[in-house]
């Protein structure tokens, strides 16, 4: 296992204890609790996590369960996401509680045993073991966000954490997805590289693509990270984009496999 592996295998243990933390507790209602994605309770979206920690699982130690896997989004391509989770979320607490914790496990172990440069299928591009965990890291650290929200407007907590730097993993994977992110929309991707220079929660300065590049984007770090993962409306946001792709690019920016949603609505009115 390298150690870029490591490093995110271990932040993506850390994000999702903290999240676990937070659900363990909760009653059978709490877990029924309506989050801002349409349709899915928390419990949609604990499944959803653990759904995919299995779907990557087998992507990378078992073909015919993949294939299986695959065929079903194919059938269905806008739906297969939402069923899952509905599927899952109809178990009780418990058990989809014990199933998130057996597959974080199995995931985690699985990825840290895999030979250097393996590359693993999924929905998307291939992948490699970090990749993979990176994009783990995303839908944990996404999913998260949302339970955190519903749990918070509901009363049931009274703060959301504090923003930690362990979302570097997905500012890095937005800015990486910036082509795809154009193909889904299906806009050729310009050929030029950008310019990404954001702020993280501790206020350290990250940096992407030449420093003479003809666009780019500023802003802050969370907020591309919530852009990338659809989980703030773009005019809610501190980011700023110079060159009409760039802009174009906040507009469709998608950090996460498959069609794109229909995001979040402006909080600002």
């Amino acid at each position: 296992m390298t150690a870029r592996l490591a490093e995110v295998l271990a932040d993506l243990a850390a994000e999702g204890d903290q999240l676990e933390a937070l659900v363990a507790p909760l009653d059978e209602q709490g877990w029924r609790t309506p989050t801002p994605a349409a349709g899915w309770s928390v419990a949609h979206q604990v499944a959803h996590l653990a759904w995919t920690d299995e779907a990557a699982v087998a992507a990378a130690t078992d073909k015919e369960a993949w294939d299986t896997l695959v065929l079903a989004a194919l059938a269905n391509p806008e739906g297969f996401a939402d069923d899952e989770a509905a599927r899952g979320a109809a178990a009780p607490a418990a058990e989809i509680l014990a199933r998130w914790r057996s597959s974080r496990r199995r995931l985690a172990e699985t990825l840290a045993a895999l030979p250097e440069g393996t590359r693993l299928p999924w929905y998307g591009p291939p992948m490699s073991a970090t990749s993979m965990a990176t994009a783990r890291f995303m839908e944990t650290w996404a999913h998260g966000l949302d339970v955190y929200d519903a749990l918070f407007s509901t009363g049931s907590i009274t703060e959301r954490p504090e923003p930690t730097d362990r979302i570097r993993h997905i500012a890095h994977l937005g800015v990486r997805t910036r082509n795809f992110a154009f193909g889904v929309h299906g806009i050729e991707p310009p050929a030029e590289e950008f310019r990404v220079v954001l702020t993280a929660p501790s206020g350290s300065v990250w940096e992407w693509g030449p420093a003479d590049a003809a666009q780019g984007v500023t802003g802050s770090a969370y907020d591309f990270c919530l852009r990338v993962t659809q989980r703030g409306h773009r005019d809610d946001l501190d980011l700023a984009a110079t060159g009409p792709d760039a802009d174009r690019w906040l507009d469709i920016a998608q950090a996460f496999a498959g069609p794109s949603g229909a995001g979040r609505e402006p909080a600002r009115g």
